[in-house]
């Protein structure tokens, strides 16, 4: 199967083009670094990406939190991590980098506070 991405590695955005049989790549066309050929390696054996998304906040200024994965987690997890944040909700106050989800949906990556939340009235 014959596939394309756009390279994120490098401001260059080089589209590469990848030929995958039997769950492995077999060629790559198209980019013009290292970190391109890498790039296309990993989006053809095990494409990853970082979620972004928000949760609740009991008794803070704000009513959601931004979130992020603190590393990119495999595609095929993402609906999982998304799901498990779904029902979570945090209690003010909330520290930048504060861990809101460990091991989310058992990928090894956690989920973190992506904002500074104080305490509503404070």
């Amino acid at each position: 199967m014959l596939s394309s991405v756009i390279c994120v590695r490098c401001p260059r955005s080089c589209l590469i083009r990848i030929l995958v049989e039997e769950g492995s790549m077999k060629s790559a066309e198209g980019y013009g670094c290292h970190l391109g050929l890498e790039y296309a390696m990993e989006e053809a054996a095990n494409p990853k990406r970082t979620v972004c998304s928000t949760v609740r906040v009991v008794g803070g200024r704000y009513p959601r939190l931004p979130v992020r994965t603190s590393e990119p987690v495999p595609k095929s997890k993402i609906r999982e991590v998304v799901d498990t944040l779904r029902g979570v909700a945090v209690k003010a106050p909330v520290r930048r980098g504060e861990v809101i989800v460990r091991n989310v949906a058992g990928t090894g990556v956690d989920v973190i506070a992506e904002m500074d939340v104080k305490p509503e009235g404070a």
